[in-house]
């Protein structure tokens, strides 16, 4: 029996040098967790046997126990490569189609040929789905789905309204006739802001100021079509702007229209494009002619420049025209025991019934932790320990042997009795 007993402590010696042969190959591993070898002692009594002279039968591997602890993060120069910092696991989908899911702390991604966020492995990163404010509209590990990138170009948008406030000179001589854009002496002073049509292209309004006496000024306004030739076209009629002299050059009295219809567009864009401009901000003072402000709410036809990954999870494109869409929050999951996870190779796990069921919520809420963009997680194995306890195992291994060598020379011994 002796001879067993030391054999099981060889099994075990074995078990424990193989776990951290395990730890030690993996130490450069992304997202992976070590784990460490659990042991029992083994007795055979009977149901009338006298536990006070009990010898035991030696030690059983009774678990191989994974360790969540966090692995430092080691930062990176891609905005796709993920770390979490706290609790959490990455959902991923083993196919786009698949309503299979795994997880795993390793965020090393990038971009397939079809536009898809996923790892070295294959597997898609799958977030929660966005309403057009950016907030999440479920965070249900099943309504969650493979990040995509967009395939199409950032929609343009035509300009509907312009904020336009300038400041007129008021010691600016009084004009006479009608403002005429080809004839500089005609008006006292003009800027100029870009517009955009429904097809995203690019337009000129120019804005023509005439003082037509103390304080009160005419406002023309036309738009260059084709943009950069010599014609304009004007838009509405000519407005004025009146000032009160006692509040620092205030507008007083704003058009009673803000109204400038564009009527046609040879690019082919939709019209007639309503054009609202506000003048809201003008003022006029001893300064010199300048713009005080200038917004418009148009834009042209944008580029995918880029993805921004918020620590809350949120990946929004941003084009090159200034514009952002929110693709998805990325969806995180926990469990009640994640030692209960069942490896599945490539960093990642599966749910088991001994890990209790997926629990889904968002990065940086509850005891989520929250989602680092251009970092990854590294292994979470102290090298040294596992090399310290790699000679304990080694010296376990000798020792049991050394019980076996003994076995045997008793045992020879007793057969050599004569």
């Amino acid at each position: 029996m002796s001879f067993n007993t030391a054999l099981t402590g060889l099994n075990a010696a074995q078990a424990d040098l193989n776990v951290k042969s395990h730890n030690i190959a993996n130490v450069n591993t992304t997202g992976f967790k070590g784990s460490r070898a659990e042991f029992a002692d083994v007795y055979s009594i009977s149901a009338f046997g006298s536990s006070n002279t009990a010898i035991g039968s030696g030690t059983v591997l009774s678990n191989v126990a994974q360790q969540f602890s966090q692995g430092n993060l080691e930062f990176t120069d891609n905005s796709l490569d993920l770390a979490i910092q706290g609790q959490g696991f990455f959902a991923l989908a083993p196919d786009k189609a698949s309503g299979e899911v795994l997880y795993s702390r390793a965020g090393a991604f990038g971009v397939n040929s079809e536009g898809f966020i996923s790892n070295s492995a294959g597997q898609f990163l799958r977030t929660f789905p966005v309403n057009t404010d950016g907030t999440v509209s479920s965070t249900a590990i099943p309504s969650s789905k493979p990040l995509q990138l967009p395939a199409t170009s950032g929609t343009p948008a035509a300009t509907s309204n312009l904020m336009l406030g300038v400041n007129v000179p008021s010691k600016a001589e009084i004009l006479t006739g009608a403002i005429d854009p080809t004839d500089s002496t005609s008006y006292t002073n003009s800027t100029s802001a870009a517009v955009f049509d429904s097809l995203g292209n690019e337009h000129v309004v120019s804005v023509y100021y005439q003082k037509t006496a103390a304080n009160t000024w005419d406002v023309d306004v036309y738009v260059d079509e084709p943009s950069g030739s010599a014609a304009q076209t004007q838009l509405g009629a000519t407005k004025t702007l009146t000032f009160d002299p006692g509040t620092g050059g205030s507008l007083t009295t704003v058009p009673s229209s803000d109204s400038y219809p564009i009527q046609t567009l040879v690019s082919g864009a939709a019209t007639p494009q309503a054009l609202s401009i506000n003048f809201a901000g003008t003022t006029q003072n001893s300064g010199a002619f300048n713009v005080n402000s200038l917004t418009q709410d148009g834009y042209e036809t944008g580029q995918l420049s880029g993805l921004d990954i918020s620590d809350k999870g949120f990946v929004r494109a941003s084009y090159t025209n200034g514009q952002f869409q929110s693709l998805g929050k990325i969806a995180m999951a926990r469990f009640p025991n994640e030692q209960g996870l069942k490896q599945v190779g490539g960093t990642a796990w599966q749910e088991t019934i001994d890990s209790g069921s997926v629990l889904a919520g968002e990065a940086g809420t509850g005891v989520f932790g929250t989602i680092q963009s251009g970092a990854l997680e590294s292994s979470n194995i102290d090298l040294t320990k596992e090399l310290v306890g790699l000679i304990t195992s080694q010296r376990n291994f000798q020792a049991n042997s050394k019980a076996i060598e003994t076995n045997n020379a008793i045992t020879q011994t007793i057969i050599n009795l004569r």
